[in-house]
């Protein structure tokens, strides 16, 4: 029986049996920055230092992970801050592999010598202030049960917990939160069902006038719209927070170990006839207000796939991943169906719950105000220290893939302040 999308993918994502509710996890399936590079957490421990400074060093700094996974960035933070920061609370040594230089004074920086001698009746800032590792507390959010090995200083939970002060994280989740779809005809926005079994879509009723609000203000209808990129082929072309162009990516989500099918390769469920196709992102709004309003002081991050009002694609990005392969997006739960974000409409909503202004810069502009810009290392090092050449070349390589803007350097990062100043979001 044909459903609407949002029930649809409820069900095929996070119901009994669901996609990232069994199995081992949406890492056999597809590919993301965490999974990419263990540069992209060494880039988002710095951003927690920085928060965790802008709080003022509170005894407890909060990490929450939303849609966590099977908990694979935590544990590389988890390790990353026991690299950084030794037991006895002196720095020890920087956990970054050489990917992301230590600013002076963080915690995976070293402590000279000179400034280790200090007189008998100098107070010491490791006793004043008790280190990182020592006041960091993680959290995964996630449907699944936890897995087996997960460390026990990770905290598992099915729901956001509230009064959060720190950072809360959103890496790949908002794609997954379900919506529905629907179609522009002669008498207006419709809903699109699809058969879960199939993936078959039919035309159903005229969409509510909650979702008609939501498609007025984000979605421009058929009349006013400008054409974007067409969504069979899965490229989004969007306008970068500043203004500049930036350019889409080839695949709604890189799929690990395999070169990407489009969308509208034959086999794929039939759509139907319109000249106009939308993704209602009421639900994300919500969900991510929802998230935004768990954090008390801190900052609230999300990392995502997606576009912007004046450049929707014109038909859509429905599509899903199964096994390393882009698949067509039947919500039958064996396969992740996915669709780009609709961050202007997401970071408004966010914004409103915390009564302050939200950022958005693409990830190959957020790495690299965090220090991952992915040059290569001078030639010259090659002649001096080989192996130091060799190591620093395939760093450089890994955070490539990261700000490429073609690939994964083309996501959004939504950084929304909640009681904290909003430092730099790109590279000066």
């Amino acid at each position: 029986m044909s459903r609407l999308w949002r029930d649809a993918m409820a069900g095929a994502l996070y119901g009994p049996g669901g996609f990232f509710v069994a199995g081992s996890g949406p890492a056999d399936h597809f590919r993301t920055s965490v999974h990419a590079s263990p540069a992209f957490a060494a880039a988002l421990l710095r951003l927690v230092e920085e928060v965790d400074a802008a709080l003022g060093h509170p005894s407890r700094l909060d990490v929450v992970d939303v849609g966590a996974g099977r908990g694979e960035l935590l544990q590389i933070l988890l390790a990353s801050v026991g690299l950084a920061v030794g037991v006895s609370g002196e720095p020890a040594h920087s956990g970054r592999s050489g990917l992301i230089p230590p600013r002076a004074g963080s915690p995976a920086t070293l402590t000279p010598a000179t400034s280790a001698r200090r007189p008998p009746d100098e107070p010491s800032l490791v006793t004043a202030r008790p280190s990182l590792a020592e006041r960091i507390r993680f959290t995964a959010v996630e449907y699944a049960n936890r897995p087996e090995n997960l460390p026990e200083e990770i905290n598992w939970v099915s729901e956001i917990p509230g009064g959060i002060t720190g950072v809360l994280l959103a890496t790949e989740w908002l794609d997954n939160v379900p919506l529905d779809v629907a179609v522009h005809t002669g008498d207006g926005w419709r809903y699109v069902l699809v058969d879960p079994d199939s993936g078959v879509e039919t035309i159903g009723e005229l969409v509510s006038p909650a979702d008609l609000d939501w498609l007025t203000a984000w979605w421009p209808s058929p009349a006013s719209a400008p054409r974007a990129a067409s969504g069979r082929d899965l490229r989004v072309t969007s306008m970068d927070a500043t203004g500049g162009s930036a350019s889409g990516f080839g695949a709604a989500r890189p799929a690990q170990g395999s070169s990407l099918t489009a969308r509208s390769r034959p086999g794929c469920p039939e759509t139907p006839h319109s000249d106009h196709r939308a993704e209602i992102g009421r639900p994300r709004d919500e969900a991510w207000a929802n998230a935004v309003q768990k954090v008390e002081r801190g900052l609230a991050v999300a990392v995502d796939y997606g576009h912007l009002r004046d450049s929707r694609p014109i038909d859509g990005t429905l599509t899903g991943y199964r096994g390393g392969r882009q698949v067509p997006p039947v919500p039958d739960g064996s396969s992740d169906v996915t669709a780009h974000v609709a961050m202007d409409s997401v970071g408004s909503a966010g914004a409103a719950v915390a009564r302050c202004a939200y950022s958005l810069v693409s990830q190959r502009e957020a790495l690299r105000a965090l220090g991952a810009d992915g040059r290569r290392p001078p030639l010259s090092l090659a002649g001096t220290d080989p192996a130091a050449y060799v190591r620093a070349l395939a760093a450089a390589s890994s955070v490539a893939e990261l700000t490429d803007p073609a690939g994964l350097g083309g996501h959004w990062w939504l950084r929304q302040p909640v009681g904290i100043p909003l430092g730099p979001a790109v590279a000066r």
